[in-house]
């Protein structure tokens, strides 16, 4: 039994790797920043190596010098220094290590043998559901991705992160938000008036576009689609539970080629339309946009497939009512659907911040809003709206008001209405509407709610 407890306790690790990286930064601060976009405190087995690793990487952060009488004077002060054998270890890992030069190899090692501990960590985990019979065989598989996606995107899916690991990082995007030209923290929806308000698509937001059906949801969606893959150069995932790839092809092809939707449709194509329509299917053949027109999907199916992305930007959801009604096989009465809807838009906010990136969800209104002398809708008009409204950082609405008035004034204009906004401020912006070609612009003038 006491050997069978060594094996358990002996987890894969390399003290010759360990003690390398170190010694690398303490000889030669110039491999520091190469080694922290690499690894983490986690990555250490041996404690004292993870105690002065977090040490070199909080001085790091913080543009101090590193070197072995520094750290130690930084490791006696936050109470991880030992009399007896820290000073004479930091020594040791400065003799031993034979060169700087090869850090990279010796970080290799590390994580490594840290990948492997994780994975073994999951097996235990994985195992003991088994063995418990805690969940079904889908929960346990749902539970199996998870962990392992986790270990891929090298997180932890318990540890909590200490503020002085993460505020590098916050530091850098600053940095780098400041250099670039537009000061947008997220990827561009295509439209200035739109990113303005919510400063972009970014990562690991929930976003809702909601409107009445015929008001351009499914295109406006399209259109932001189109725009992040060509500007970004990452894979857009896009679920549609109601139109088939071919539909929604057409209607890229249409967006993106200026010809009439109608004639993609038809085929009744004039000469002039075959070199657009194929300068058009040039540009969409080397975006990577992929398309499931699977009715019966759920979340969890939909996380599963966007796991499996490499360089994923942005998931597009096609819409969330339909998700609903579909996903589980189980059947809802009326009484519990608004708990379904619930359920699902809190996976959806959860897949989000587990993918992190954006996830653009469509959703239906209720008819309250038609009720009104004022048409434009409000968060109440949500359908099953209470757990929607709340589990979204973004919430937008589409409004066209030569819709309900065939005399209006803004004959092909829609208001996209900020109703929630974690980022910023709330209002409304003018966009032309170009149904032909089922395509949203940006118009020169914006206006705001006035208080």
């Amino acid at each position: 039994m006491a050997n069978e407890d060594l094996l358990l306790r002996q987890m894969p690790h390399s003290l010759e790797g360990e003690q390398a990286v170190l010694g690398s930064m303490l000889i030669d601060p110039d491999c520091i920043k190469d080694v922290m976009d690499k690894l983490q405190p986690g990555d250490f087995y041996l404690r004292q190596n993870r105690e002065i690793f977090e040490t070199i990487y909080s001085m790091f952060t913080y543009a101090r010098p590193v070197d072995g009488i520094t750290v130690a004077e930084e490791m006696q002060k936050n109470g991880t220094y030992d009399e007896n054998t820290t000073r004479s270890y930091l020594v040791q890992l400065m003799e031993i290590t034979p060169t700087s030069a090869n850090v990279m190899e010796y970080v290799k090692i590390v994580r490594d043998k840290s990948l492997l501990r994780a994975v073994a960590q999951a097996a235990s985990e994985i195992t003991a559901m088994v063995q418990e019979g805690t969940g079904t065989a889908g929960d346990t598989l749902e539970a199996a991705e998870q962990r392992i996606f986790a270990i891929r995107r090298g997180q932890s899916a318990k540890d909590m992160i200490p503020l002085r690991q993460v505020l590098p990082e916050v530091l850098d995007r600053l940095s780098e938000m400041s250099e670039s030209e537009d000061h947008l923290p997220g990827l561009s929806t295509g439209l200035s008036a739109v990113d303005a308000k919510i400063t972009g698509l970014n990562k690991s937001d929930l976003l809702l576009l909601a409107a009445r059906p015929g008001m351009g949801k499914t295109s406006f969606a399209l259109n932001i689609a189109l725009n992040v893959a060509k500007s970004s150069q990452k894979t857009v995932a896009i679920f549609s539970l109601e139109m088939s790839s071919e539909q929604l092809v057409t209607r890229l092809l249409s967006s993106e080629a200026f010809v009439e939707n109608v004639r993609l449709k038809t085929g009744n194509l004039r000469e002039t339309d075959w070199q657009k329509i194929a300068d058009a299917a040039m540009v969409l053949n080397r975006l990577d946009i992929r398309i499931d027109d699977n009715p019966m999907l759920s979340a969890a199916d939909m996380n599963a497939k966007c796991r499996r992305l490499d360089n994923l930007g942005l998931v597009v959801i096609d819409y969330l009512q339909l998700m609903t009604s579909a996903g589980s096989g189980k059947g809802y009465g009326g009484e519990s659907r608004q708990q379904v809807v619930s359920d699902i838009s809190r996976m959806l906010k959860i897949m989000a911040k587990e993918l992190d990136v954006p996830v653009l969800c469509l959703s239906q209104l209720s008819r309250a809003n038609e009720k009104r002398d004022d048409k434009r809708p409000m968060l109440s008009d949500l359908r099953e709206s209470g757990a929607i409204e709340q589990d979204a950082d973004i919430v937008l609405f589409l409004y066209r008001d030569d819709y309900y008035n065939e005399d209006s004034e803004k004959h092909n204009i829609a208001e996209c209405i900020v109703a929630k906004n974690r980022h910023g401020e709330t209002g409304k912006v003018e966009l032309k509407w170009q149904p032909e070609y089922t395509t949203f612009a940006t118009l020169e003038k914006r206006y705001d709610d006035e208080e």
